[in-house]
């Protein structure tokens, strides 16, 4: 096998001497299964891609201190290597923090409870349980031979993520702990450049580069560092409550014609792995491969070409001279030359005008924001306006329905003869959610008992107040076993109060409260401290016969502490996976919130009741101008989340269990399973370029049900008219071209 020497200059990253365009797609292994890797991996390659790239999940490969897993989807090596077969470079960014919307930024919460740790800072207990992480990565790396100087495809790495964003708030501490991050990344030795991303004050033996919608303007702190851009992001994640985010082809075209490298696909958030906290369980990001690892037109097809374009150019512009000539109105052509060959952009980041561009006695016509690639700067052979496959619908289609059983999970599981079952802890006084749980689960009771009697308030039977301040996200509260209120936090995930007027007995009474976390904070300064669970105070409020308010504090009465749920394991429906092998989803329309597993394995949280704003979407999405998570929005109205991913490698055969935890109380009749392909397409074929439509799977094009050659009027998902101009052969044409084919390509200049 052969070693690679990979370096860098100013211009670019070096493979054993040659400059090199990498054009890098992001596939985060855990969000995907072994079985979907190869594809996905075939994908991103048939896109024009020559690289993948993964952040390392500390929090799922050692999920307790020194107990590591490195199975299923979290087979690292396995991932590397299936990179490597596909003829593919990898980017390895180790982090070991990696935020990715992930669970805790990726930190494992055992790291929270070690006394005296400060995360991300220069504590020695944090960096001595980095660095063991870290060092178990690269030793796992370099004992496979995945490292290109010992002939495998990671060609970069990184050490930490997005620090620069929040050093500030560390302060010089947090300048002395990415300086020692630097030296620990160095001192591995494993002869590829190591890479820190958004930190201006990197040092110059390590690459800084950019994340962001746009990176144009992006520059290293060095001239001997190569501008580059790690993540493009093609979309946003998304909230619960919150409406679908989209960016268009075009935008992310025009960002990535002005620099080259994209996030790829996004995957799904199995378990409890969401971060946020309230981020849902897909994590499809509008990115070019779907969350099922469809393609996702016309994104796929139209960043594949683009890439084409763009490594065909290589030398010229990785050792060119560059020459800039302003037109003005936003507009300009950036010319690169080496050797008497030529490449040329047009640049119009006017967000409203087109313009026409006289360059070289030639007229190009180019749209407001947008870029049109003159590979030999005379001919035009892509802009990024130009979209030619317009849009796809994945549907979901041939329900499998569902017989139902129903089992309540009542508090009283935790208790028997007045003994709690297999309690966690006992103290007198409220801990924080994560000390307890240590992120085993969403779901801990808080649990106390009280005696009334005649010492306390005389209420006579009348209700007084419980009040229970918590900074969880969900609290559930019973009063001897009766369900007597939930509460929710609010969109800003504030701390809150639960009130409920309750009525006690005399004697012994209990009191459970389940708090409900919905993933843990994955960002800002000091993310790892917010508080989770109950910090109260617990009071009840009452009145004394003679009128007198009081209040008793439960804060500091002995609590019982239970970490889980009963009927996790419990597997009582059957179900049949679908035939075929097209991606499967659950719908869970009409459930509330709650959890999902399939066959033991989580398929992530559900809330399928927390509806998005009905207001902010727009019918049609103008891509011009500056992209923003809050542009280009649908589902208004509409679950934030409906189906959810099952992986056809988490299901059996013949029977399957599919367990559901309700918290809200949904009905699970309306559950079904069902395929999702791609059912319909609508496409653009402009004069001078050739349309490719293909399917997926072994299919065929079954009909086409219009086709205009001339101006017709409409968009997709809506319907066409033909216009006043048109070729009465145009339908016939693209039939007899298409039907009956897995793929076809239609000239716009034959007719």
């Amino acid at each position: 096998m052969w070693q690679l020497c990979v370096d860098h200059d100013g211009r670019a990253i070096t493979i054993n001497g040659d400059r090199r365009i990498i054009i890098s797609g992001s596939i985060q292994y855990p969000r995907s299964t072994p079985e979907m890797w190869p594809d996905l991996i075939q994908k991103e390659k048939d896109g024009g891609l020559n690289a993948i790239e993964t952040y390392v999940f500390w929090n799922a490969h050692e999920p307790l201190r020194r107990q590591y897993d490195f199975s299923g989807n979290q087979d690292l090596v396995r991932f590397i290597q299936s990179i490597q077969k596909a003829g593919l470079y990898a980017v390895l960014r180790i982090g070991p923090y990696v935020c990715a919307e992930w669970n805790y930024g990726g930190f494992p919460v055992w790291l929270h409870n070690i006394p005296g740790i400060k995360l991300r800072t220069n504590n020695d207990i944090y960096k001595n349980e980095m660095q063991n992480f870290t060092t178990l990565i690269v030793d796992m790396m370099k004992y496979e031979n995945l490292f290109a100087s010992q002939g495998g495809p990671i060609i970069l790495a990184q050490i930490e993520n997005e620090y620069g964003n929040v050093m500030r708030s560390y302060g010089d501490e947090g300048k002395k702990y990415i300086r020692w991050c630097a030296d620990l990344a160095e001192s591995y030795q494993i002869g590829v450049p190591w890479i820190l991303c958004q930190q201006e004050d990197t040092p110059q033996s390590m690459i800084n580069t950019c994340n962001g919608w746009y990176c144009d303007q992006f520059k290293p702190s060095y001239n001997t560092s190569p501008k580059m851009w790690t993540e493009n992001w093609t979309g946003w994640f998304k909230d619960w409550g919150m409406q679908d985010p989209h960016r268009t082809a075009e935008d992310l075209a025009f960002s990535v014609a002005r620099f080259f490298q994209l996030m790829y696909h996004g995957g799904t958030n199995f378990g409890r792995s969401a971060g946020g906290p309230y981020i849902t369980t897909s994590h499809d990001y509008d990115a070019p491969l779907d969350e099922y690892g469809n393609l996702n037109q016309p994104k796929w097809g139209h960043l594949k070409e683009l890439h084409k374009h763009i490594r065909s150019m290589e030398k010229v512009l990785t050792y060119g001279d560059v020459r800039q000539v302003d037109y003005g109105n936003s507009s300009s052509v950036t010319e690169y030359s080496y050797r008497g060959n030529r490449s040329c952009f047009i640049s119009n980041a006017n967000t409203t005008s087109n313009v026409i561009v006289n360059f070289e006695n030639n007229k190009y016509s180019v749209p407001a924001w947008s870029v049109t690639i003159l590979p030999d700067c005379y001919t035009e052979v892509y802009n990024t306006a130009k979209v030619l496959n317009e849009a796809d619908a994945n549907d979901p289609e041939e329900p499998y329905g569902l017989v139902w059983g129903w089992r309540a999970e009542h508090f009283t599981h935790l208790k028997e003869n007045g003994s709690v079952l297999h309690s966690n802890l006992t103290t007198n006084q409220l801990l924080d959610q994560k000390v307890v749980t240590n992120d085993t689960s969403d779901y801990l009771w808080y649990i106390t008992s009280l005696d009334h009697n005649a010492t306390d308030p005389n209420w006579s039977g009348k209700e007084i107040m419980l009040r229970v301040n918590t900074s969880g996200h969900v609290l559930h509260a019973f009063v001897n076993g009766k369900h007597i209120g939930t509460e929710v936090s609010g969109q800003h995930f504030n701390p809150f109060t639960l009130e409920r007027k309750i009525k006690l007995k005399h004697g012994k009474n209990d009191l459970s409260l389940p708090s409900v976390t919905v993933g843990l904070k994955n960002y800002d300064p000091l993310f790892d401290e917010v508080n989770v669970g109950i910090h109260g105070p617990v009071q009840l409020i009452g009145k004394y016969k003679n009128g007198t308010e009081v209040t008793k504090d439960l804060s500091k009465n002995e609590w019982i502490y239970k970490v889980g749920l009963a009927g996790e394991e419990k597997g009582l429906y059957q179900i049949t996976a679908p035939l075929g092998t097209d991606p499967i989803v659950v719908d869970l329309m009409g459930l509330g919130k709650g959890h999902a597993w399939v066959n033991g394995r989580s398929i992530g949280r559900y809330w399928t009741s927390h509806t998005a704003d009905e207001n902010g979407c727009t019918e049609n999405c103008d891509y011009r101008g500056t992209y923003s998570n809050k542009k280009c929005l649908t589902n208004c109205g509409k679950p934030s989340q409906r189906w959810y991913h099952i992986p056809r490698s988490f299901l059996q055969d013949d029977n399957n269990a599919l367990v559901l935890f309700e918290e809200f109380g949904g009905q699970p009749f309306n559950v079904e399973f069902q395929t999702v392909t791609v059912a319909k397409a609508c496409a653009n074929a402009y004069e001078g370029n050739v349309l490719h439509l293909s399917c997926q799977g072994g299919r065929v094009l079954s009909d086409v049900r219009f086709s205009s050659f001339g101006d017709p009027q409409g968009a997709c998902g809506a319907s066409f008219t033909k216009g006043e101009c048109e070729s009465p052969t145009a339908l016939s044409y693209i039939q007899k071209a298409c039907i009956g084919k897995a793929e076809c390509f239609i000239d716009g200049s034959e007719f």
